[in-house]
């Protein structure tokens, strides 16, 4: 297991942009995945991470809403047939 800092970059204005230093704990084969891809597509590890990370969370939130809709027993859950229809394809 490595180490590996990371600078989070945020954006709160287009003016003022604030970074937190957040410091995490990857396997090795992680690390070296992740430098081999930093050195392939001249990025550096931290923004492939930040990437990564927004990427996730996006995802997540999306996760949520459906798990919330799921459990929503008011909300009507129809076929796909259906909802083609509804959008005419």
């Amino acid at each position: 297991m490595q180490y590996v800092d990371i600078l989070v970059v945020m954006c709160i204005t287009s003016v003022i942009i604030v970074s937190i230093a957040v410091s995490v704990r990857l396997p090795d084969e992680v690390v070296h995945e992740l430098e081999d891809l930093a050195s392939v597509i001249e990025r550096s590890k931290t923004y492939i991470i930040c990437k990564a990370v927004e990427s996730y969370l996006d995802e997540y939130a999306d996760y949520l809403v459906a798990l919330e809709r799921l459990r929503d027993k008011d909300d009507e859950i129809i076929s796909n047939e259906k909802m083609r229809k509804r959008l005419d394809l």
